[in-house]
């Protein structure tokens, strides 16, 4: 990564921005509120005390994602899979800091196992999931997991809350950050693809 801390196209940790497919997602003006979106969910985490941002690459977050690896006050962490997360944050917890998870909805179902952890030993698990397999989802393989990633969630022992339109994200990241630190509880935002856009696959697409 340069110095600057912004991803390049040949940094392996760089994130695209998602294409919304027409009537399926945010408008050119829309793409920009989503970025100011994401920005005020960044401060949301500094009101916080989140210090440990854990993800895996994903266009969904990748504003979000630019805004904590440029934040000097931030350690952004690259996983290789999503349940590493559960276990990193756990040990930041334990170590006197808090953190959060990114992920996108598929890759709930490589934490299933792991979240027993944070039910059994009881450390704060903050989890911002970007949802796939939703309105207007073009790829078939995603589909299974998106419908599926609430309940999964909650069978865990998380708390759940699903963000369907772009004026709710900031309150609601914030209620559960709230939640989660107080509890201590395990909870995720479930950010729809209303929100971000669903994906389009069409050789038309910029």
């Amino acid at each position: 990564m340069p110095a600057s801390g912004i991803p390049t196209a040949h940094d392996p940790t760089a994130v695209s921005t998602p294409v919304a497919s027409a009537g399926t997602g945010p408008d050119d003006t829309g793409a920009q509120s989503q970025q100011a979106g994401m920005a005020a969910v960044h401060d949301t985490l500094l009101r916080h005390q989140v210090r440990q941002v854990a993800y895996v690459p994903d266009a969904g977050h990748a504003a979000l994602i630019r805004c904590c690896q440029v934040d000097d006050r931030l350690r952004s962490i690259v996983l290789t899979t999503e349940e590493e997360g559960v276990a990193l944050l756990a040990g930041a917890w334990l170590g006197g800091q808090r953190g959060v998870l990114l992920m996108q909805s598929s890759g709930v179902g490589n934490c299933v196992n792991m979240l027993s952890l944070t039910r059994t030993c009881r450390f704060p698990l903050l989890m911002l999931v970007t949802m796939r397999g939703q309105f207007g989802e073009a790829n078939p393989w995603q589909v299974a997991m998106g419908q599926a990633t609430e309940p999964v969630l909650r069978l865990a022992g998380c708390l759940t809350f699903a963000v369907e339109r772009p004026d709710d994200l900031v309150a609601t990241v914030d209620a559960a950050a709230t939640m989660v630190f107080s509890g201590p509880a395990a909870a995720a935002v479930l950010i729809g693809q209303r929100v971000i856009g669903a994906k389009s696959f069409s050789s038309n697409a910029p």
